[in-house]
């Protein structure tokens, strides 16, 4: 370390005053020596302490000390000149030292030499400079000189620019105040070319070696809207989906703006000549250019737009920009085909050949290309055809096939019409074709034949019965009118006293019929339309008389000489219980139920004596007669058919008690009579059985090959009657003489058809012992069992 010292003394005998002048080099460590004060002023080193011997200062630190043992001055601490001397040419610094007895008082002076420890410095590393890039050539702009702390020729000397074209350096002085730069615009700016400049201003001092600070100096151009917008693609062309939904994004425009700030942002809008619908399907964004979907965008309206677009700047004078943008619209399959029927004949008869036309098609589809093209077909199976006219997109719909009014008679045609879209739209269309009526179908009965059941004495002018022809067609040529053939040929001879209601089928007769003369007849009734030309048919009627109860019995013993029905039997004593009395004949026209009889005894003087089968109309005793009998008992018998109002007849028999021997004796007398009558009776019973078995077998042959003629299909539809009730068959037996019959049959109602099957060969008879408040009657079949207990 090298340091200077500098010694005056001054003395000033008046007191002890003394003045030292020290220099020593600033940035010197602590405890560095100064100088010894004592040597210097002459005072005894060994009376320093004894005299207290200290430094005076007036602040509570002190920069130097000084050792009271040697009076050496040291530095006390770092010695920074700039710290102790701002801004002084000459940095001194005065002590005061004091030594007591006597008191002494020197004054040193110390002199803080600078160095160049300080390089210059600018209060900010980097400035920022504004200028608009339209300042004019010459400009001035003064910049913040540079700071040194270091003084003397350790200060600021010199100012230095970086190079550049634009800017130079001018350097004032102001004495004390240092050195001024000044920035000087030299060249025209353009913010457009250059936005900013970066420049180095340096500031060097005086020291060996100078040492120097810098500061970056930024020179921002400030804009001039000089600039327009500039769209960055010359032409905007796109392509945009027909129905995209709304928000969908068409184009983003961009236009740029070389000004900055308000002059280079852009906003974008419509152009005046951009129509109101199309600011109804468009959207602009006025921030960021893009162009979105506002409305329904449909191809079929229209297939290209074409958008002005404006983008300008927002200047003090906005510079605005202009550019159309195309839009094509791509054609989306959003189009289902329309089928219109141009021609139609709804009604078409049911005889048309095939081939014939019944409506003219035609398709549209508003898409376009492959959307647009468009087939049609028929996808049912029905006897219709599409045809394919000359024209482009029409059809006939024609007969392929022969029509049936009664098998269809309404024909629901969906056409089905479908593009060639990916994927294909398609509809349908409806269109109903009736079938108008030929008189093709001649009317068909019901029955054929028919049979019906008449009960005898029936109302003359009542309905018997009803025939039922259905025709197939419609309207006039359904209607059906009947009549009865009467030039049919000998089995019609009936017909005279018959009647028929040509509207309904209703069957009168003009007459009352008598079971006991007339069992059946038949006859034919013809079934027409009245179609033009109308069409007929016939049916063939069998009728049945059925038996009524309107004979009384006739009782054939005991029939007096006088026709009235008593008789006398003698009978001995000394017969045993259980012995024949005699045997009661009696006679029914009527057959079935109706002649079935019933034997009871309705008056008897006694009734332990006599007993009446109420079946074979046999007498009996039952039990021997006694003394205390009487001698004549008077019997009436009640004989009684089944009818459901049953007749009846009576006869009174009586009968003698006799004694043996008389009872031989007057035997012998009547037996011959007795036995003529009872062969004569027993004669007119077997003609009476044998006239009714006869009826009966032709009966049941005629109704069998009736049975037989009919086909198996026809049989099958007849097998249950409508009429039968379900209830089981039955059987009722009874005697007529030496024969036994067995009536059996199910229960029907009078007027039902005979039922084909295993009854097809009997003879259904009317069931007369139901209560007459049922609602229908029964009927049987009479079997004559003697021949199969024979067997």
């Amino acid at each position: 370390m090298q340091w200077l010292v500098f010694s005056f003394a001054f003395l000033f005998w008046r007191g002890s005053l003394a003045q030292i002048r020290y220099s020593i080099s600033e940035e010197q460590e602590d405890g560095t020596v100064v100088g010894n004060i004592a040597t210097d002023l002459g005072v005894d080193v060994r009376t320093l302490k004894e005299r207290e011997f200290r430094i005076v200062t007036s602040t509570s630190e002190s920069l130097f000390r000084v050792n009271e043992n040697n009076g050496v001055l040291y530095v006390n601490g770092k010695l920074d000149r700039e710290q102790v001397c701002d801004r002084s040419s000459v940095c001194l610094i005065n002590l005061k030292t004091v030594l007591e007895n006597p008191l002494e008082i020197h004054y040193v002076e110390v002199e803080v030499i600078d160095i160049n420890d300080h390089a210059p410095s600018f209060l900010e590393s980097e400035k920022r400079l504004e200028i608009a890039e339209s300042a004019l050539r010459g400009v001035r702009f003064q910049l913040q000189p540079a700071r040194d702390p270091d003084g003397g020729t350790n200060s600021v000397q010199l100012y230095k620019l970086s190079e550049n074209d634009h800017f130079r350096l001018e350097v004032k002085d102001r004495g004390k105040d240092g050195k001024i730069p000044i920035l000087v615009l030299q060249k025209p700016l353009d913010r457009e070319t250059t936005p900013s400049y970066k420049l180095v201003l340096t500031a060097i001092d005086g020291g060996k070696p100078p040492k120097s600070g810098i500061v970056n100096i930024i020179v921002d151009v400030l804009d001039v809207n000089d600039n327009a917008p500039v769209f960055t693609e010359e032409v905007y062309s796109v392509t945009l989906q027909e129905n995209s939904p709304i928000g969908t994004t068409v184009v983003q425009v961009n236009a740029t703006d070389l000004d900055e700030g308000l002059n280079g942002e852009v906003v974008y809008s419509f152009g005046n000549s951009v129509h109101s619908k199309l600011r109804d399907l468009f959207d602009l964004n006025s921030i960021n250019g893009e162009i979105t979907v506002k409305g329904h965008i449909d191809f079929e309206e229209n297939d290209v737009y074409v958008v002005d677009i404006e983008a300008s700047d927002k200047g003090p004078a906005p510079l605005t920009t202009d550019k159309s943008v195309t839009i094509k619209i791509v054609d989306v399959n959003d189009n289902t085909p329309d089928i219109e029927v141009t021609s139609f004949s709804r009604a078409i008869q049911e005889d048309s050949r095939p081939g014939t036309t019944v409506a003219i098609i035609s398709v549209t589809d508003l898409d376009s290309g492959e959307n647009g093209k468009v087939s049609c077909s028929i996808t049912q199976d029905l006897p219709f055809k599409l045809m394919p006219s000359l024209k482009h997109n029409m059809y006939s719909l024609v007969t392929s096939l022969p029509l049936d009014r009664e098998a269809v008679s309404v024909y629901d045609v969906t056409l089905t019409a479908t593009d060639s879209g990916k994927p294909p739209l398609s509809s349908m269309k409806t269109i109903t074709v009736i079938v108008s009526d030929v008189n093709d179908n001649n009317p068909v009965f019901s029955h054929n034949p028919y049979t019906f059941y008449v009960s005898e004495n029936n109302v003359p002018g009542e309905p018997m019965f009803s025939l039922t022809a259905s025709d197939r067609d419609v309207n006039d040529n359904a209607l059906v009118r009947y009549q009865i053939c009467r030039q049919c040929g000998e089995e019609n001879k009936y017909a005279s006293f018959l009647n028929i209601n040509s509207e309904n089928g209703n069957v009168y007769a003009l007459k009352s019929f008598d079971f006991e003369t007339m069992k059946r007849f038949q006859f034919q009734v013809l079934a027409s339309d009245s179609g033009k030309p109308s069409r007929e048919s016939n049916a063939t009627v069998h009728v049945f008389i059925l038996d009524q109860n309107d004979n009384a019995p006739v009782i054939l013993y005991p029939v007096s000489s006088n026709g009235s029905y008593e008789g006398t039997e003698e009978l001995p004593r000394n017969v045993n219980a259980g012995h024949l009395v005699t045997k009661v004949r009696a006679f029914d026209a009527d057959v079935g139920y109706n002649g079935w009889l019933l034997f009871s005894l309705h008056q008897v003087t006694d009734h332990t004596l006599f007993g009446l089968d109420r079946y074979t109309g046999q007498i009996r005793t039952l039990r021997a007669f006694t003394e205390t009998d009487e001698s004549e008992h008077k019997l009436v018998i009640l004989v009684k058919d089944n009818g459901n109002v049953s007749l009846s007849a009576t006869a009174t028999l009586t009968v003698k008690l006799v004694e043996p021997k008389e009872a031989f004796a007057a035997s012998d007398v009547k037996g011959p009579a007795n036995m003529g009558e009872e062969n004569d009776v027993t004669f007119y019973l077997i003609i009476t059985l044998g006239s009714v078995s006869v009826l009966f077998i032709i009966s049941i042959i005629v109704l069998i090959a009736m049975q037989c003629s009919k086909s198996p299909d026809y049989n099958s539809k007849y097998l249950q009657d409508a009429n039968y009730d379900g209830t089981l068959c039955h059987s009722i037996q009874y005697r007529s003489g030496d024969k036994r019959y067995m009536l059996v049959g199910p229960r029907m109602s009078i007027g039902s058809t005979i039922a084909a099957g295993s009854n097809a060969n009997t003879l259904m008879m009317p069931d007369r012992r139901r209560p007459s408040g049922e609602d229908d009657d029964g009927f049987g079949f009479v079997y004559d069992t003697s021949k199969a207990e024979k067997s």
